[in-house]
């Protein structure tokens, strides 16, 4: 594939980059949040530890760039779970095809089952989620599932293995909105580390992942990295690096980020660098601050106090009342997790929370609908 993220990817350093971020003055900072505009550099100024002693002043910044551009309005979604089968070895992951677990791919009663006990729930967003096994969840699989859930869900999201331009086609036909894929790490020299067997083990073949979505012109791509395998610094550049490449080249695609601290599940590593909420909350923040039209998403993986203090500071959707295991909701709910969950209140609790908070809970996104909507009058003038 030419000219993808890799070209660009490849001039840079990850040893330069951290040499960068660890060497960045408190003046910097300074000139990077007095401006209105910012770059992929002040991105780097505000992750920096240099920019630690000026949170507060991030997350008003944060908090007025988000209601500018969002609104009050936090956005809920749900997993569903379709199968825990899986052909890499990921050590962080309890899906890995070296744990000895029981393996489960819903079929299309289960899937309803488990899609009706969202809906009851209030979702009108879901995102079905797999584990890599290209032989039996692969594309025709999805496009099943996406069928089987058109009518039920106002908007469904895919996260699964990577697949080919094709394939996100007939996806994106198939009424697909958004689909997020995670290069995990962008630390080409340890990422074999962390993924010794399987597709997934080949970096460059993730790293276009991104570009083949936006070929394929789906509406939204989301995008992050796995917060305790390598420094969170440098993996959130080359995460933001890569969007800003994304949103360049492919700017009729909207674009969103996700935060998965690692966490506990069954066989998988303790985290090599841990992530304290403080420096979560500075890496939302600058998100937010070079990128004001950027989604930001936080799931259950954190834990209930620091999701309701960072709702009003940049957060635009959240996950609520997840199961990571297929059948989770209704058909087998005592089935492995893919990880642990945190916050494991109820979708109408978080809901509650939110407005406390002063801010709407979106049970469906309208966005989808009212840009199609525009399009086509444009078109007709």
């Amino acid at each position: 594939m030419a000219n993808t993220f890799r070209d660009r990817f490849e001039q840079y350093s990850w040893e330069a980059i951290k040499a960068q971020l660890y060497q960045t003055s408190a003046a910097q900072v300074e000139r990077s949040l007095a401006k209105t505009r910012r770059n992929i550099d002040d991105f780097m100024a505000l992750i920096s530890p240099a920019a630690a002693p000026y949170l507060e002043e991030m997350a008003s910044l944060s908090h007025q760039l988000t209601v500018q551009r969002f609104g009050k309005n936090i956005q809920l979604y749900a997993p569903l779970y379709l199968s825990n089968e899986c052909h890499n070895i990921c050590t962080y992951c309890g899906f890995s095809m070296d744990n000895k677990i029981r393996r489960r791919t819903l079929s299309s009663t289960e899937i309803m089952l488990e899609a009706q006990a969202l809906k009851a729930m209030g979702y009108q967003h879901v995102l079905l989620v797999s584990g890599e096994a290209n032989n039996s969840v692969n594309t025709d699989y999805f496009l099943q599932a996406a069928k089987l859930l058109e009518n039920t869900f106002a908007q469904i999201s895919i996260e699964v293995q990577p697949l080919e331009t094709e394939c996100y086609q007939r996806l994106h036909q198939a009424k697909v909105n958004a689909v997020l894929v995670y290069q995990e790490s962008y630390h080409q020299e340890t990422y074999k580390n962390y993924h010794p067997k399987g597709k997934k083990s080949n970096f460059n073949y993730r790293l276009e992942t991104p570009d083949r979505i936006g070929e394929a012109g789906m509406h939204k791509i989301g995008l992050g990295v796995l917060l305790g395998l390598e420094d969170w610094r440098v993996d959130s550049f080359f995460n933001a690096l890569h969007i800003d490449y994304l949103q360049q080249k492919y700017w009729r695609s909207k674009y969103a980020v996700s935060f998965p601290r690692l966490r506990p599940a069954t066989g998988v590593i303790e985290p090599n660098f841990l992530m304290e909420d403080r420096e979560l909350l500075q890496l939302i923040c600058a998100y937010r601050l070079w990128n004001p039209d950027l989604e930001i998403s936080l799931s259950t993986r954190e834990h209930a106090f620091f999701r309701d203090h960072v709702i009003p500071l940049g957060i635009t959707s959240m996950s609520a009342g997840s199961k990571t295991n297929p059948g989770g909701y209704v058909v087998e709910p005592q089935s492995l997790e893919q990880f642990e969950i945190s916050d494991e209140r109820s979708p109408e609790t978080v809901a509650r929370k939110i407005q406390e908070a002063g801010y709407q809970p979106v049970w469906k996104d309208w966005q989808q609908e009212y840009n199609s909507t525009a399009t086509a009058i444009y078109e007709t003038q």
